[in-house]
């Protein structure tokens, strides 16, 4: 369905077309009309597809008709999961609205509070937060949500996973009149249907795919490996293959330090995205990767939802995560928008478990893959079962690649003070 189609005003399809938008995607087509007139809506669809201009397009096309001459009150929020996908939502917001006579903001842990609450106190139409610091402002009394009409939840069921239920029902309690609510979310669990008929009013459902599946468009493959070998086959596969843009997702935050600082040596550049990180050095890490100055980005799962970088190519797991949904998620950072992409995942006796849980949750079996140098027997308890000539071979392959990326360096460098001397010379 062309965009022209769904109704939108003048102002606000033209800046969509602006964005490249051409055709809507389904679950679009069948969000959009539902929200505008005026129905809930639990909603789920995977990760890739077009949630958030779901509810968007049609929360700013209602808000605009509505405008008043008069100051900006705020009358939508939106609450999601993480500062990094509350960024991505705040600045497709704005990024849609720019003909509209609309005020929108963010807020988010991590920000600073005066900023924010000024912000908030000179006038907003529409809110994006994170649940905790929208209650800090609340408490605070930086912001009202009295006049509130519409509420979004984007990616429920992470919000629910991370906690955040008690925050949810109290900035719910806030809100005076109950408003238009529209629950979004990649998997449809127990915990969002159960929030769903506390906070809906005889909601539309829609699903416009099975639940918990992946992309057909992800090609999924599993390298059986010794945990301590992992780092080793990553820098393998990226430098071989001559991987230059790969998101690999590690099991904490020391584990990513630890591994980017492993892929430096290596001669890979990396950065760093994860709770730990401020959130300017978070921002500056994902604008080196999305622009290619930086190789690998590694990062926790505070980043499996919220990152959108067009046509990412590779989405590696380092380790399995702890929660099989959250397998979904992660990979859901490549093959975005109907694009192919591929996800691979480095698996140790430690992880068999997780891998279990995550074939059960999406009714399918992995393709394996086999390196020679790094075969694996799961059912041994032996650390490695290649043979030693094999070893032999993948680890001088290995040590290879490492030292030609380390005097490809070197040289870069010796380049460099080079240039710097002559145009110190020539001042």
């Amino acid at each position: 369905m062309s965009v022209d189609a769904i109704g939108l005003s003048a102002e606000l399809l033209r800046a969509v077309k602006a964005c490249g938008y051409k055709s809507l995607t389904p679950i679009q087509q069948r969000a959009i009309p539902a929200i505008r007139s005026g129905q809930d809506i639990l909603a789920s669809a995977q990760t890739g597809t077009g949630k958030t201009a779901a509810f968007t397009l049609p929360l700013l096309d209602l808000l605009a008709q509505q405008k008043h001459e008069q100051q900006s009150v705020l009358r939508a929020v939106i609450l999601t999961p993480t500062r990094e996908l509350a960024i991505q939502v705040a600045e497709n917001i704005k990024q849609y609205s720019q003909n509209l006579p609309l005020n929108s903001g963010v807020i988010y842990g991590g920000g600073k509070m005066a900023a924010q609450a000024n912000m908030l106190k000179s006038g907003l139409d529409i809110l994006v937060a994170t649940p905790g610091r929208l209650l800090e402002h609340l408490t605070l009394r930086n912001v009202s949500l009295s006049q509130v009409k519409y509420l979004v939840l984007d990616e429920a069921d992470r919000m629910l996973d991370m906690g955040f239920l008690t925050d949810i029902d109290r900035i719910r309690a806030s809100i005076k009149v109950a408003p238009q609510t529209m629950l979004f979310s990649a998997t449809f669990s127990e915990k969002v249907k159960s929030l769903a008929k506390q906070m809906l009013n005889t909601p539309k459902t829609i699903e416009v795919s099975k639940q918990n599946t992946t992309s057909g468009k992800v090609k999924q493959f599993v390298y059986r490996v010794s945990e301590s070998r992992k780092r080793e086959l990553l820098s393998e596969l990226i430098g071989v293959n001559n991987w230059q843009q790969v998101l690999v997702f590690a099991g904490t935050r020391e584990s990513a330090n630890q591994l980017a600082k492993e892929l430096k040596l290596d001669g890979i550049k990396a950065v760093l995205c994860h709770g730990e990180k401020s959130q300017g050095a978070r921002n500056k890490a994902l604008e080196q990767f999305a622009t290619g100055q930086a190789r690998v980005l590694v990062a926790t799962d505070v980043a499996a939802r919220g990152l959108d970088i067009p046509d990412l190519p590779y989405v590696v797991n380092f380790h399995l995560p702890f929660l099989a949904e959250d397998y979904v998620h992660r990979i859901g950072r490549t093959g975005r928008a109907g694009k192919s992409g591929t996800a691979v995942s480095l698996v140790s006796p430690k992880d068999e478990k997780f891998l279990g849980n995550i074939e059960l949750l999406i009714q399918r079996k992995f393709d394996y893959v086999v390196l020679p140098g790094y075969e694996f027997d799961p059912m041994s308890e032996k650390k490695q079962t290649a043979s030693p000539k094999k070893v032999s071979e993948s680890k001088n392959r290995y040590q290879a690649t490492r030292e030609k990326n380390i005097a490809i360096k070197q040289k870069q460098n010796i380049k460099a003070k080079k240039k710097l001397k002559g145009k110190k010379k020539r001042k």
